[in-house]
């Protein structure tokens, strides 16, 4: 996922809390890394950062995490409840 660095300590708190993060005898284990996102809101749009009609360019860290098949709709619950953003970015990937 995508997450603004002033954010990153409360969903990474939010999706451990769901389960997500543990390998082994680890806990609270991910991978984050600096970028720039992109965005241009709609005209209905409610952006936390920006408005409608203007694209928005945003420091933003990519946070990568893993959970059990199992766990999924609750981390990803977890994860839209923590993030700010109207809409977040992420992606599931399985591990075959």
């Amino acid at each position: 996922m995508f997450v603004p660095r002033e954010a990153l300590d409360r969903v990474r708190s939010a999706l451990f809390d769901a389960g997500a993060g543990k390998i082994g005898n680890y806990t609270n284990c991910s991978w984050y890394a600096a970028g720039t996102g992109t965005f241009l809101p709609g005209h209905d749009a409610e952006p936390t950062v920006g408005q409608p009609g203007r694209e928005q360019r945003v420091s933003e860290l990519r946070l990568e995490t893993v959970y059990p098949e199992e766990l999924h709709d609750e981390v990803i619950a977890a994860l839209r409840t923590a993030h700010p953003y109207e809409e977040p970015a992420y992606d599931v990937y399985p591990l075959l």
